[in-house]
């Protein structure tokens, strides 16, 4: 089973429908969310239109939880609070409804799934995990392998069986994973990259060939670009993808 694993759309229609057709290239058997489908951009109702569609199986992220619990936005810094809260008027009741439902955390094919931080964590960040921390938490699951989202930037924890843990830098292309060893994986963002590259990124896991394989996808970012600047979203959110 190979199955593609995306993270933090942030209702960026063309880069969501760009890495659905390389998915579709890439001949991934399945496909899972790991949250915050809108917030920042332009076209959160069609993404969310989409994901149901297709029947893709999704967790919560932080930007669905501030939208289902009025309390939780005094978590956001001004400019992600103004989005959302513009991202609000932009979906329909049925897609709130939706979105309030997801659940924290899935497990697909021997793999956890949850926005930041295992076991079930939409709002801690990758990078506030220091070593003792990562391996507490993932003692705290079955799975050898757990992936996440939240920082839009790839990394990578590896715990090998005999111990230990070290921290690597993931990049473009397919990497070997140990049988028996366990991983805490970084997949990046489709809607937002925040590591230089504008690309849409996602990962593709294969249990049975044991790889994890990262994949960047160029869309029509300007297209983005125009959509959020016409609705009046945060000029910040256009900057930040080009």
């Amino acid at each position: 089973m190979r199955l593609a694993v995306l993270s933090d759309i942030h209702g960026n229609l063309e880069a969501y429908t760009a890495v659905l057709a390389d998915v579709e290239t890439a001949g991934a058997d399945r496909i899972a969310l790991l949250g915050d489908i809108v917030g920042y951009g332009p076209d959160p109702e069609a993404c969310v239109e989409l994901t149901r569609e297709l029947g893709l199986a999704s967790v919560v992220g932080n930007h669905e939880l501030g939208l289902s619990k009025r309390g939780e936005l005094a978590w956001f810094n001004p400019t992600a609070r103004r989005s959302l809260e513009q991202s609000m008027d932009l979906l329909s009741p049925a897609s709130l409804e939706w979105l309030a439902a997801l659940p924290t955390f899935l497990v697909l094919d021997d793999c956890r799934l949850v926005h930041g931080a295992p076991p079930d964590s939409p709002r801690t960040y990758y990078f506030q995990l220091d070593r003792q921390e990562i391996l507490r938490r993932m003692d705290l699951i079955d799975e050898p392998l757990c992936l996440v989202g939240h920082t839009h930037e790839l990394a990578l924890a590896h715990m090998p069986a005999l111990g230990g843990l070290e921290r690597l830098k993931l990049g473009e292309g397919a990497r070997q994973l140990k049988a028996g060893d366990r991983y805490l994986v970084n997949v990046g963002a489709v809607g937002q990259p925040r590591d230089g590259d504008n690309r849409a990124k996602y990962v593709i896991v294969d249990q049975q060939a044991g790889t994890l394989e990262v994949r960047c996808v160029p869309y029509e970012v300007q297209t983005t670009v125009d959509k959020i600047r016409r609705l009046g979203l945060p000029e910040f959110n256009a900057t930040r993808l080009l």
